[in-house]
């Protein structure tokens, strides 16, 4: 599968995929599961399961093929790369607590 960039660049096509198929993961294992817990039918939350995960996905080709430039990875440097990566986890690991509220609130 070759990917190119909207300048013509040919793209890695594995971190696209590897966000997608989380991004489905997630979705549909925690997504119906816990609307279901708010009392929404199981049709509403597959189908709000299924927009998060557009849009997911969107954001994903945007990102990682639409819009990426292979140079970009040599202009920043390391530490800040890894600084992005540990605020990114940190930022994940409090949405999922956030989002794990509700359920220990009934």
């Amino acid at each position: 599968m070759d990917l190119t960039n909207r300048w013509g660049e040919s793209v890695d096509p594995v971190p696209c995929s590897v966000v997608v198929l989380t991004a489905f993961a997630t979705c549909y294992s925690f997504g119906p599961l816990y609307l279901l817990s708010f009392d929404l039918s199981l049709r509403l939350a597959l189908w709000a399961s299924t927009g998060v995960f557009v849009l997911a996905s969107v954001g994903a080709y945007y990102r990682l093929v639409w819009t990426y430039r292979p140079v970009s990875r040599e202009e920043v440097p390391v530490a800040a790369r890894f600084r992005r990566l540990v605020l990114a986890t940190a930022a994940l690991v409090g949405l999922i607590a956030l989002l794990c509220l509700p359920l220990f609130a009934r």
